[in-house]
């Protein structure tokens, strides 16, 4: 993958750990939406989210807004296909939805570039997850964070994005999109501290992204490597 790729770092998966995840799993999913989920281990809350995804039947959505009783779809402002289409949008990865949740876009307007994506490996399996995360640059001078929520979402509505060509390498984004509103199954407050990634977004030129965008409308992600 390209340098400005970040790969996830290792999830921990000792049975200790695995095991508290999974208790603390179905007692929030048995508690439902109307409570933040009271996460008390000392253990990253982005593991937490990982192990979720990965271990049921769900889906994630990184908002502000800690009081959505319901996600109704809407019809986004984006150029790609699968992203264009009128629904309720999550993604099938505990970080991504973070980044989302944690930028403050009433109080420092911004335009986002970011992705979540895997790579099919030789043997067939999916690779770790990679992201790239960009704001605008003027916003990121303001250091435009805040308090948000992850929303997990029943996975039964979603369809996942299908599979990218990039040459001989088959791209597994971590888009999914829902036809239907979708009731939350429980949500999990975040703060800055909590997204593992806060550093590494990168600042963008409007302006320059915009027209690289427009020339080569494949050619994510539109800005310097380096």
């Amino acid at each position: 993958m390209p340098p400005y790729w970040l790969r996830r770092p290792d999830l921990r998966s000792d049975a200790e750990t695995v095991a508290a995840f999974d208790l603390l799993l179905g007692e929030s999913l048995a508690g439902g939406p109307g409570r933040p989920i009271d996460y008390r281990l000392g253990i990253p809350k982005w593991q937490f989210l990982c192990h979720a995804v990965e271990r049921a039947n769900l889906v994630l959505h990184g908002s502000g807004d800690s009081g959505i009783g319901l996600f109704e779809p809407r019809q986004p402002d984006d150029p790609l296909e699968f992203s264009s289409r009128c629904a309720v949008f999550a993604a099938v990865d505990g970080i991504w939805p973070m980044y989302y949740a944690i930028l403050d876009r009433d109080r420092h307007p911004m335009m986002l570039c970011n992705s979540c994506v895997r790579v099919r490996q030789e043997n067939g399996e999916p690779s770790a997850p990679y992201y790239f995360f960009s704001i605008s640059d003027a916003a990121l001078r303001q250091r435009p964070w805040r308090t948000g929520s992850v929303y997990l979402l029943p996975g039964d509505s979603f369809e996942v994005q299908p599979p990218l060509a990039a040459g001989d390498v088959q791209i597994l984004p971590a888009q999914a999109a829902s036809a239907v509103p979708v009731r939350p199954a429980a949500q999990l407050t975040v703060g800055p501290g909590d997204f593992p990634f806060l550093e590494q977004i990168r600042g963008h030129d409007d302006q320059l992204l915009q027209a690289r965008m427009a020339a080569d409308p494949a050619g994510f992600p539109w800005v310097d490597a380096a």
